[in-house]
């Protein structure tokens, strides 16, 4: 009798186990999962690109006063100008 109680508990939290992780992944596979996951990877790449950017911006200062030129005109600036 213990046994039967044991294992029928032991089957009654596989099942419950299973239709949690199968309710998870159906949310997540869904429209709304994929927008989820395109909007995290564009605001990745967004957060990449801004931190290229101000990277480049300072070696192209450093490099600029480095050969004395007082320009200030920079490859950042004229790319966002091109791209407006």
């Amino acid at each position: 009798m213990i046994k039967r109680v044991f294992w029928m508990s032991i089957g009654i939290t596989i099942g419950v186990i299973a239709v949690r992780r199968i309710s998870e992944a159906k949310d997540s596979l869904g429209p709304a999962g994929l927008n989820r996951a395109v909007g995290s990877a564009a605001d990745a790449v967004h957060n990449f690109t801004d931190a290229f950017r101000d990277a480049m911006t300072q070696r192209e200062d450093e490099l600029r006063s480095a050969l004395g030129l007082e320009t200030t005109d920079t490859v950042a600036d004229t790319m966002s100008s091109a791209r407006r």
